[in-house]
């Protein structure tokens, strides 16, 4: 057993873990962090995504030890005092989920791509998005939830 400390939401863990212990498993199994879903264990679907310090990775690829010392943050972690992030209230808006089941992955790619690219263009969401799969929506309402999203956090920024 190794023993690990992280910051997963803003709250500080310090848990004994096995070595090979992916981070998604560690997430749901041991801080209950459901949001976070098990998609293809392969790294290809997305669904997993979480920031690492800041940037998006997908957790069924990194190891719970990789993240010793550092800050996650998972779907959960996004809504601010019962808000829900700028991204999670346009997919909410936009009808950009079916069965829902990619949609935190989605949201958390969708917003490390916003970070990078605030005014990204359809194809430049659509190829920040090709990591992240999902079988039931075409991706349409997803490309028009990040450009809203997009909208809405270059507004927020210019009234701050």
């Amino acid at each position: 057993m190794t023993r690990i400390n992280v910051t997963v939401d803003g709250v500080s863990y310090s848990d004994e873990v096995e070595p090979r212990t992916l981070l998604v498993q560690y997430l749901r199994e041991s801080l209950g962090k459901t949001g976070t879903v098990v998609g293809c264990d392969t790294s290809n679907c997305g669904a997993c995504t979480v920031h690492l310090d800041g940037t998006s990775v997908k957790s069924c690829n990194v190891l719970a030890v990789q993240a010793d010392g550092h800050e996650v943050t998972t779907i959960e972690g996004l809504a601010t005092d019962g808000e829900l992030h700028p991204v999670q209230r346009a997919f909410h808006e936009t009808h950009a989920l079916q069965c829902g089941y990619c949609t935190p992955g989605m949201i958390m790619q969708a917003c490390d791509l916003l970070k990078e690219n605030a005014d990204p263009s359809e194809q430049e969401i659509r190829e920040g998005l090709e990591g992240n799969l999902c079988r039931c929506t075409g991706y349409h309402n997803i490309v028009k939830a990040v450009q809203q999203a997009a909208k809405d956090l270059t507004s927020q920024a210019v009234s701050s």
